[in-house]
């Protein structure tokens, strides 16, 4: 699908009343449509993320991706918000509640708008869905390789709590899309959470893809990997066409 889309940078009230910068790309002529709120991975809100972001667009959802490092560094490139906040020890969970509540407020008050939003966050993105879609009322979420759900972070990084102890609150479908290579999370991680999933009876399904490491969706990185990441979208456009469309 390739609709006719707009994108702009706007401004959305998130956590605590503050007014946070944040990429809206929606559908032009196509009504209802479903709203996905885009969670940036760890290198921040950038390029790469928002053609991520517009790709939603043109196969028929707004997105709106709110740039989570906003308040740490206001006007800073990418590269540079995200050594800020990785120094402050990263995105607070509460506040990254609060930003995704405010996005999914937003999209559901567009003209258009059909009611429903779903996540998708990538590496540090994805633990960040999994914990929005456990604190927040949403219709679907995405997991893409996201590490610290499970077990603690890779040495190095900013270090947050594992999410999986929400997993009772899971408010909807998760779909969870993960490189068989990556040991943040490794695929024994994966399959440990899935079987939480499946004990409480939440509704999910995880891919693991061969030959794919972390950040295999990055297409300006050398992780990049074209089989894995065109078999996730396929995943994903049916994942949301079920839970999110119409």
């Amino acid at each position: 699908m390739d609709e006719p889309l707009t994108a702009a940078t706007i401004s959305i009230t998130c956590y605590g009343g503050d007014e946070i910068e944040a990429y809206l790309a929606r559908p032009l002529g196509q009504r209802p449509f479903g709203g996905v709120v885009v969670i940036h991975h760890m290198p921040g809100y950038d390029s790469a993320t928002k053609e991520i972001t517009r790709k939603f667009a043109a196969h028929g959802y707004a997105a709106l991706m709110p740039n989570l490092y906003h308040r740490d560094a206001p006007g800073a490139s990418p590269d540079d918000a995200a050594a800020t906040a990785r120094a402050q020890g990263g995105v607070p969970d509460d506040r990254l509640v609060g930003d995704v509540a405010g996005a999914a407020a937003y999209l559901k008050a567009l003209d258009g708008a059909n009611g429903k939003v779903g996540v998708i966050g990538y590496c540090s993105g994805g633990r960040q869905s999994f914990l929005a879609a456990c604190s927040l009322p949403l219709d679907a979420a995405v997991d893409c390789y996201g590490a610290a759900v499970l077990n603690p972070m890779p040495a190095g990084a900013p270090q947050r709590p594992p999410v999986i102890g929400l997993a009772k609150d899971l408010s909807c479908p998760l779909l969870g899309l993960f490189g068989a290579e990556d040991k943040f999370p490794s695929p024994a991680e994966t399959a440990a959470i899935a079987a939480v999933l499946t004990e409480l009876g939440k509704p999910h399904e995880f891919h693991t893809f061969e030959g794919a490491g972390h950040a295999f969706f990055s297409v300006d990185r050398p992780a990049y990997r074209v089989v894995a990441a065109n078999e996730g979208w396929e995943k994903i456009w049916d994942f949301y066409g079920r839970y999110l469309a119409g």
